[in-house]
């Protein structure tokens, strides 16, 4: 049988502080795991770093864009070349370190028993780190509210460390999503699930960046909210229900 090939799409966008320690653990954690870092012309030149150490490591692509044009369409870049290229299992992680790669193997096992797999911090032994409270409230609520309109049982709906499977990208249409940003997250998670997918879950603890600034604007927590609201409201046409995984 022939070994299931994995890729982890690494949105980046300033990241210079963290992209190569982070890259060199992915690599480390598995050896049929493969990376390609989406720098949005990062001022910082994270992009520069990682085309010179793509030269002397096989498994580190770059897709280099024009400008920051958002964390979905950053996904869906990669989506496109992890299915181009052959992939059957495509990774999303955060490039800030907040996502530990040692939890990329148990994401492996657990996909012989799912169509997607979800890192999530709200499942029992699940956690986050250095948080203030805020936050955390913030978080809980923003899942409670996605699981609670869009009626799915995802614990963590808004986790973006997952692995998808060829065949589930292939039948939810990613490219047609009309969200962008982090919405993009509720809406993946939404697809997946009304199309009869089996969604796993296993516990991840989420850590607080310690290099670099956060990306994420309070704007597009409002905008994330919206979506979800015309998502449950009018929702997208998806393929038919699957039946039981075999």
């Amino acid at each position: 049988m022939t070994e299931k090939r994995a890729l982890v799409i690494l949105p980046t966008y300033n990241e210079a502080e963290n992209v190569l320690p982070l890259t060199a653990d992915i690599l480390a954690a598995d050896p049929s795991i493969e990376i390609l870092v989406v720098d949005d012309n990062s001022p910082d030149g994270t992009g520069d770093m990682v085309d010179v150490a793509g030269k002397s490591e096989s498994r580190l692509h770059l897709l280099r864009r024009a400008g920051k044009q958002g964390l979905g369409t950053a996904y869906l870049a990669g989506f496109r070349y992890g299915l181009e290229n052959g992939f059957d299992r495509i990774f999303t992680m955060d490039g800030d370190r907040s996502h530990n790669p040692k939890y990329l193997p148990v994401m492996l096992r657990a996909m012989d028993e799912h169509d997607m797999v979800i890192g999530s911090r709200y499942v029992p032994g699940g956690g986050i780190e250095n948080w203030p409270v805020h936050r955390r409230i913030l978080s809980s609520f923003a899942n409670f509210y996605t699981r609670l309109l869009l009626r799915i049982t995802v614990n963590d709906c808004t986790s973006g460390y997952r692995c998808y499977s060829r065949e589930v990208l292939e039948a939810v249409d990613p490219f047609s999503v009309r969200s962008s940003g982090y919405s993009f997250l509720y809406e993946m998670v939404f697809r997946v699930s009304r199309a009869g997918f089996s969604i796993g879950e296993i516990p991840i603890l989420f850590e607080q960046r310690v290099a670099g600034d956060s990306k994420i604007d309070s704007s597009e927590i409002y905008f994330a909210a919206w979506r979800v609201l015309m998502t449950a409201l009018r929702p997208p046409e998806l393929p038919p229900r699957k039946g039981p995984r075999v």
